[in-house]
């Protein structure tokens, strides 16, 4: 059995040669041996701490989201417009800690192996609800509902997507990049409503 007090460093240690292996062959030839073998651990410990390959999964995609939770946190500390909230939002999902090509890979093979795993499923959806509720919470001081609802989701997609082809190594996209489109995209949106608000302002006033 694993020492006392061992438990919670052998699980990162896993966690983290996870991320490296799935990015490295992909998350078909990831297994919990050659996940142990990167890490320095017994293959047991692996069936012991997770149980299983869509176990470790779940738990590596719960840890890299505690990422991006812990990083959004620290951005939004000390806005104070919303404008500011959105920017600190795609910073996070931007960042170096969280917009790595391994972690970016360990999510896409996270989005494909949600459908047929109900657990991973669920999770998915908690996580996309997350994205979309947060850009909702600051687009609401800035533009009608139905905007906000149509931006934020626009929004959601655009990052989803910009993982998508980071992590199939588009050699163009580094995360600066990626950063600065979905920033264009918002910033486009955010313009075409303030200019029909002020052209059906106009329009009232003619």
């Amino acid at each position: 059995m694993p020492k006392v007090g061992m438990e919670p460093i052998r699980q990162r240690q896993l966690i983290k040669a996870t991320i490296a292996t799935i990015h490295e062959v992909g998350f078909p030839k990831t297994t919990l041996g050659r996940v142990a073998r990167r890490a320095g651990i017994s293959p047991g410990l692996v069936a012991h701490y997770f149980r299983d390959k869509a176990g470790l999964l779940e738990a590596t995609m719960r840890f890299i989201a505690e990422e991006l939770r812990l990083e959004l946190a620290g951005r939004l500390d000390g806005v104070s417009t919303p404008e500011e909230r959105l920017q600190a939002i795609l910073a996070a999902n931007f960042s170096e800690r969280c917009f790595s090509p391994a972690k970016v890979s360990a999510w896409v093979a996270f989005w494909g192996q949600a459908h047929g795993e109900p657990q991973l499923g669920r999770m998915q959806t908690v996580l996309r609800t997350r994205l979309k509720s947060n850009l909702m919470y600051a687009l609401r001081d800035i533009v009608p509902d139905d905007d906000a609802d149509r931006i934020a989701t626009g929004l959601s997609i655009f990052v989803d997507g910009l993982s998508l082809r980071h992590a199939l190594g588009e050699s163009q996209l580094d995360r600066h990049r990626a950063h600065g489109f979905a920033r264009d995209f918002l910033e486009t949106q955010l313009a075409n409503c303030a200019r029909i608000k002020r052209d059906a302002k106009h329009a009232e006033l003619a």
